[in-house]
């Protein structure tokens, strides 16, 4: 039987896709002004160099090889892109260890294997979190822009 989950159950930011749309149609949001869950080290749409420090840390996101391709460079939201798309694997994998780790581990003493799981969801949760930091570092090297929030 599986577990399934009650609508009056919250859910986590990064599961509530389209919480941060614009506010109101034909209303654009201001230069400066970040959601929930934007990533330290990336300055706000708008700052003076913010896309040089959201190219730095999406290229500390992917594999090194990676910047040796000046097409990311020139063209910053395919290098979101491809960053987002490294997240959502490294996601994907985290879940498929978690669920089948206790099987592919059952020669593995308890302890240990609580010790994985543990592991799995620790690092599953950040890369989560990473992975919602990145869409909205995407979006806004698309051009979104986000309103304040009272």
């Amino acid at each position: 039987m599986s577990e399934s989950r009650s609508d009056a159950t919250p859910r986590p930011a990064w599961e509530q896709p389209g919480r941060f749309e614009r506010a109101a149609a034909g209303r654009t949001g201001q230069d400066g002004v970040v959601p929930p869950g934007w990533p330290h080290g990336v300055r706000p749409p708008g700052a003076p160099d913010w896309e040089r420090t959201a190219v730095a840390w999406l290229y500390d996101l992917c594999p090194p090889g990676y910047r040796r391709h000046d097409v990311l460079r020139r063209h910053p939201p395919l290098l979101a892109r491809m960053a987002r798309q490294h997240v959502e694997a490294a996601l994907q994998a985290a879940r498929h260890g978690y669920g089948t780790a206790r099987a592919d581990l059952r020669d593995v003493d308890a302890h240990t294997v609580e010790a994985v799981m543990r592991m799995y969801e620790y690092e599953g949760s950040k890369t989560a979190a990473l992975e919602r930091e990145v869409r909205l570092v995407e979006e806004a090297l698309q051009g979104k822009r986000w309103n304040p929030r009272l």
